[in-house]
């Protein structure tokens, strides 16, 4: 019976193979004889029957490995395949020109002879999975939940520097924390250092108790001009005023720009009484940040 089965499931992959494998083989040819419409379209068709194919393979696996055999695993997280998909579909801009996807169809706009590589999907299947697994990254970093995967591909990219873990935490750097929350502790350290640019960069800061999160970035930082530590604050120039007092302003990984602020000498002031009843003040010398700047949408 598990044969039958079995030869029943190779069919119907096959079936599928051979009914959407000559998409592959799309040529500007072939698009100006069927229409920009039509080749879109059996390019997304092509992509749903990828999907199905996976979940096939799957099946195929699961009956192979009840019969002792040792077999790959093709899948079994959705989100994993849909992300393949996704991938696939970015390449079918190429064949959609200036087409967009609507409601389940493809409506064709400008001019026929030019090729847009932006609007084909850009708000349907490839943009809404790649919008879903960054929303996924950043609440699993901000702690708003838990997903393996996110978190994997978040610290596999943080360690190189890349555009994905430097969108993810600009992402959250700039975003509201009542919604989006904020990013602490060594992994927020990280983020920092790929975020300003600084990954593999000898003699690069180091940063500690550093949160992430509301249109700014707070921590403190050891380097050579400051060996024993001192703390900093950065702030958004989109969202905040200039800050009073000396700062410079940085240039992250995602062009956005900051205001950077350092701890100054502060005279810090306790008061006592004195035997004759009186207010004086013990006085120090202390590192403290400026007061924050005023944010531009309260002003």
């Amino acid at each position: 019976m598990k044969k039958k089965k079995i030869y029943f499931l190779i069919l119907t992959a096959s079936l599928f193979l051979s009914q959407s494998v000559t998409v592959l083989a799309v040529t500007e040819s072939d698009v100006e004889a069927v229409g920009k419409d039509t080749a879109a379209g059996n390019v997304f068709i092509w992509f749903l029957c990828a999907i199905a194919f996976l979940k096939i393979s799957q099946k195929i696996d699961s009956f192979l490995s009840s019969l002792g055999i040792n077999v790959g695993h093709t899948g079994g997280n959705m989100m994993a395949e849909l992300m393949v998909a996704a991938r696939g579909l970015t390449t079918a801009k190429n064949v959609a020109g200036s087409s967009s996807f609507r409601g389940g169809s493809f409506r064709v706009g400008g001019n026929s002879s030019s090729v847009s590589q932006s609007s084909f999907l850009s708000g349907g299947l490839a943009g809404a999975v790649g919008r879903q697994f960054t929303q996924s990254a950043m609440q699993t970093m901000t702690g708003h939940a838990s997903n393996p995967i996110s978190r994997r591909a978040f610290e596999s990219s943080v360690k190189k520097g890349g555009d994905f873990a430097n969108g993810v935490t600009g992402a959250v750097a700039k975003g509201n924390i009542s919604y989006t929350g904020s990013m602490t502790g060594s992994q927020a350290a990280q983020a920092l250092t790929s975020y300003l640019g600084q990954t593999g960069i000898p003699d690069a800061p180091s940063y500690s108790g550093v949160e992430i999160g509301g249109g700014r970035i707070m921590g403190t930082e050891t380097s050579v001009d400051y060996p024993n530590g001192t703390a900093f604050g950065m702030y958004n120039t989109e969202q905040y005023m200039a800050p009073e007092g000396n700062y410079e302003t940085v240039t992250t990984a995602d062009n956005a720009t900051w205001y950077k602020q350092y701890a100054v000498d502060t005279v810090d002031r306790t008061p006592y009484m004195t035997g004759e009843g009186k207010i004086a003040y013990h006085e120090n010398i202390v590192q403290k940040l400026p007061d924050m700047p005023k944010r531009k949408d309260r002003v």
